[in-house]
């Protein structure tokens, strides 16, 4: 294993092009993202597989977003699982890396050992795309379907977007040579941008409880093409998603060469969390003199944690609240 292209690749998602077939994708690579995502917290083995697949989620659908956008993925369910959350911060200028974090909030009383997704219960998978002050916040949803994250963003594209979209995702701890265990996660993103067939869009669709699915989306050339670079796409190996011996590039090339492979830049991301003091006393700021004496505690200060990295503040009740921000009122 070449320990420099290992490096070169991991936190990275790399976009692509199909020329023979009209697809279009990303190759995702997240390692110190994951460790740095799961590392704030002690989520049962459940919830942080559920975090991992939202995240490589995340990296993959993000990657498309405009400098200093904002996506975020939202899974809420009536399950054990009651929430999982990821944002994904385009970078603030060309050449820097792209920021992602992640939470989920649950019972742990409920937690079972039955597979991920059966601990999230019916809910549904959304998408917001914040472009920035002044701008309209987007909102997409669709239900929880297929037994997986995966396939419930797949059915958001299809149902919301109407683009036919597939993902091939693997992630687990993993322990190299003369290390420590460790998170990983790779994945590939295929999607192809036709117009929906009006047929499939009227009558319903051919997945779960009548939803559409990407193949109800294709017709005439474009759906041979889609089957043949998912035919393609079906022999991945998890090692080869993940990596880190596999270097994306050469992965495309073993999957897609006859479909002429196109990369272009590969983008970094790393964690990160943008919240800060200014930041909490701006959501405290809703809040009256009453209210926020509720939360002060008997030691005389206001506490709060980010669910996101785990920061603490600490601040005087006296500086947040309704009341401070105008002393006026009231």
């Amino acid at each position: 294993m070449n320990i420099g292209s290992k490096l070169a690749w991991d936190d990275t998602v790399l976009p692509f092009q199909l020329d023979m077939s009209d697809v279009r994708g990303r190759v995702a690579r997240l390692d110190g993202v994951l460790q740095g995502i799961l590392a704030q917290h002690d989520y049962p083995a459940p919830v942080e597989a559920l975090v991992a697949e939202m995240s490589l989620l995340t990296a993959l659908i993000g990657q498309t977003i405009k400098l200093r956008w904002k996506l975020s993925l939202q899974v809420q369910t009536n399950g054990p699982v009651r929430m999982i959350a990821t944002d994904y911060y385009g970078p603030s200028k060309e050449g820097e890396p792209a920021q992602i974090r992640a939470y989920a909030s649950f019972d742990r009383d409920r937690i079972t050992d039955a597979a991920p997704f059966d601990q999230l219960g019916d809910g549904y998978f959304a998408v917001m795309l914040d472009q920035g002050q002044g701008t309209q916040p987007y909102k997409g949803i669709a239900p929880l379907a297929g037994g997986s994250l995966r396939t419930s963003a797949e059915g958001y594209f299809a149902q919301s977007e109407q683009l036919p979209t597939r993902f091939a995702l693997s992630y687990g701890k993993s322990r190299e040579a003369g290390g420590a265990e460790h998170w990983r996660g790779g994945g590939v993103m295929l999607q192809v941008m036709p117009k929906a067939s009006p047929h499939a869009a009227s009558s319903g669709g051919s997945g779960e409880g009548g939803l559409l699915v990407a193949s109800d989306l294709v017709q005439g050339d474009e759906e041979e093409n889609w089957n043949r670079v998912n035919f393609h796409l079906d022999t991945v190996e998890d090692l080869e998603l993940i990596g880190p011996s596999v270097a994306p590039t050469d992965l495309l090339v073993r999957l897609f060469h006859e479909e002429q492979p196109r990369v272009f830049d590969a983008q970094p991301v790393r964690f990160g969390c943008t919240c800060s003091e200014d930041r909490v006393r701006q959501s405290l700021s809703i809040y009256s003199a009453k209210d926020i004496a509720k939360m002060t505690t008997d030691a005389g200060i206001v506490t709060a944690d980010c669910q996101f990295c785990g920061a603490h503040y600490e601040l005087d009740p006296k500086t947040v609240g309704f009341d401070a921000e105008d002393p006026g009122e009231g």
